[in-house]
C-alpha cells in the first residue's frame, strides 16, 4: 500500500511542478517512514555537550572584515505566523518605529556593507505564501539586490500523508491544506536544486550565514564570520544557554557512538526521555538556528550523497486542517537544517549571548520587542538595556495579533525596569504605562490600565 502511496505522492508533486531534486529527497524520507523510522534519539545514545564561548574568541578587525566580504546571508522567511492569527508573512509585523522585521533586516545588512566594504548579498527563502508580500515590502530598498544573485528563492512543498496508508491526503474543502513545507532542512535541497549553491561559489563567496527572519538578534556578525573562517570548520551553529523557557525545546548533545554533535528536537524525544530533555543542568545549550556553513564543503557533501543530504527524519503527526481536530490525521515529513551538524567531521558550536537570540514566536515576545527593553542604534542592531523580563499574556485575549493590537492601542508599556509581567483576563493598556518589578494583573471584567500608570508589585 505504501509503494502505491509513494507513486501517488511523486505524481502529485510532479504535476505541481516541484523540483525533481525535492521529489527524490521526499522519496528518501518516505521510504524511511515506510520502514518504521521514527527519528527518535534515545537519551541512552547521547551525552552532554560543552563548547567554547564567543567571549573567549580573539578575532582582529581585518580578519573579521575580510571574512564578511566573502559571506552571503540567507533569511528563512516562509512562515505566515498562523499561530498568531496572521495570514501573511510574519516578517511584515511592525516591531519598532514603523519598521517591520524586513525593514530592520534590510537596514542591518546595508549598514554592514558600508562599514566593512562588503557586498554581503541578502537572500530570503520564501514560501509561495510569503513571496509576493515580502518582495513588495523590499521593493523600497533599491540598492539591496546584488548583481548575479536573487533576493529570494522559494522553498519546496510536499504532500501531507494519511497516517493509515501513507497516501497523499485529499481535502477538497481547502486543497492548499493538502500540502506542507518540508521543514527548514529543505534549505539544502533548494540550494542545490536551483543551482544557487554553485552560483554562490562561482561568484567567489565562501560561506553563508543562515538565520530566521523573526530573530532580529541574528545579525551577520563580522567577528563570528572571522572565527568561522579561521577555524576551517565546514559547519557551525551558534548556541545559547538554556533557560526555564527552553525546557520543552531541543538541545545539543554528543553522540556516543562516533562523537559527532547532534541536535535533538522535541519531536525526536520519546515520552520516557522527556525528563532528561528538560534537565537544564545536563543539556545546557540550545540552538539559535543561526548557522554558518562552508559552501564548498556543503556542495561536496551533497554531491557525495547524490543530492540528498540525509538529515535525520522528523515525523510530525497533525490533522490535515490544523484548526479542525476532527479532520483526518496526517504525517508531515520534516527535517531541521541544524541537524546537518552531525554529518560534517569537525563541525563546531559556539556559545553566544542571548542578544543574538530574540525570536518572536508569540505576542508575548512581540510585546518585549516593541517595548523599551531593546535600544536600536544607527546600525539597527538590538541592544538590550538590561535583563529581558518574562511576559505572559492571557492567550484568550492576546494570542492573536489583531486582539493584541486592540489592547495596546498606544503602544507597548515600558518594561525596562520590569522583572515579569503576567496579564490574566481582558486588559487594555493606555499610553505611557510603566511596569516595575514583578507585576500580575488578575482576572476580572474588561478593564483598562490608565495612561501614565506605574504598575508595581504589591
Amino acid at each position: 500500500m505504501s509503494s502505491a502511496g509513494l507513486d501517488r505522492a511523486r505524481a502529485k508533486m510532479a504535476e505541481a511542478g516541484i523540483d525533481p531534486v525535492a521529489i527524490d529527497t521526499f522519496a528518501h524520507y518516505y521510504r524511511l517512514l515506510e520502514h518504521g523510522e521514527t527519528g527518535l534519539i534515545p537519551e541512552s545514545t547521547i551525552e552532554p555537550l560543552d563548547m567554547e564561548s564567543l567571549t573567549d574568541v580573539d578575532v582582529d578587525d581585518d580578519t573579521a572584515s575580510a571574512a564578511l566580504r566573502t559571506t552571503a546571508v540567507i533569511k528563512l522567511n516562509g512562515g505566515l505566523g498562523t499561530s498568531m492569527g496572521m495570514d501573511r508573512a510574519k516578517s511584515l509585523l511592525c516591531v519598532r518605529k514603523g519598521m517591520s522585521f524586513l525593514d530592520v533586516i534590510a537596514r542591518q545588512v546595508l549598514h554592514l556593507r558600508r562599514e566593512h566594504d562588503a557586498p554581503l548579498p541578502l537572500m530570503f527563502m520564501n514560501s509561495f505564501r510569503t513571496s509576493t508580500d515580502t518582495m513588495d515590502a523590499l521593493a523600497r530598498y533599491a540598492d539591496l539586490p546584488v548583481d548575479g544573485l536573487p533576493v529570494e528563492f522559494l522553498q519546496n512543498r510536499e504532500p501531507k500523508l494519511r497516517t493509515d496508508d501513507l497516501a497523499p491526503v485529499s481535502w477538497q474543502k481547502a486543497p492548499d491544506l493538502e500540502w506542507c513545507p518540508p521543514g527548514h532542512g529543505d534549505l539544502y535541497t533548494v540550494l542545490r536544486g536551483t543551482g544557487l549553491l554553485q552560483k554562490l561559489i562561482d561568484e567567489g563567496y565562501e560561506r553563508v550565514f543562515v538565520s530566521n527572519s523573526d530573530n532580529l538578534g541574528a545579525v551577520p556578525d563580522a567577528r563570528i564570520a572571522g572565527w568561522f573562517a579561521s577555524t576551517g570548520t565546514p559547519f557551525a551553529i551558534e548556541a545559547v544557554r538554556r533557560t526555564a523557557a527552553d525546557r520543552k525545546g531541543g538541545h545539543f548533545a554528543r553522540r556516543k557512538s562516533d562523537g559527532r554533535i547532534v541536535l535533538r528536537e522535541t519531536a525526536q524525544t520519546s515520552k520516557e526521555d522527556q525528563k532528561a530533555l528538560a534537565d537544564l543542568d545536563r543539556h545546557r545549550f540550545c540552538s539559535t538556528n543561526n548557522l554558518w556553513l562552508d559552501l564548498r564543503a556543503m556542495a561536496e557533501a551533497l554531491e557525495a550523497r547524490h543530492g540528498i543530504l540525509g538529515l535525520p527524519l522528523i515525523r510530525n503527526i497533525k490533522t490535515v486542517d490544523p484548526s479542525d481536530p476532527s479532520s483526518p490525521e496526517v504525517v508531515q515529513i520534516e527535517t531541521a537544517m541544524g541537524a546537518a551538524i552531525e554529518l560534517f567531521e569537525g563541525a563546531r558550536t559556539i556559545e553566544v549571548g542571548r542578544d543574538r537570540f530574540v525570536p518572536v514566536k508569540t505576542t508575548n515576545d512581540l510585546l518585549v520587542l516593541r517595548s523599551d527593553v531593546y535600544d536600536v542604534g544607527q546600525d539597527f542592531v538590538l541592544d538590550p538595556t538590561g535583563d529581558v523580563p518574562y511576559v505572559e499574556l492571557d492567550p484568550s485575549y492576546f494570542k492573536l495579533v489583531p486582539d493584541f493590537e486592540r489592547r495596546f492601542p498606544e503602544g507597548a508599556p515600558s518594561l525596562r525596569e520590569a522583572t515579569s509581567l503576567t496579564v490574566n483576563g481582558d486588559w487594555t493598556f493606555g499610553a505611557k504605562v510603566k511596569v516595575v518589578g514583578e507585576v500580575t494583573l488578575k482576572t476580572g471584567a474588561a478593564e483598562r490600565v490608565a495612561p501614565g500608570s506605574v504598575l508595581e508589585h504589591d
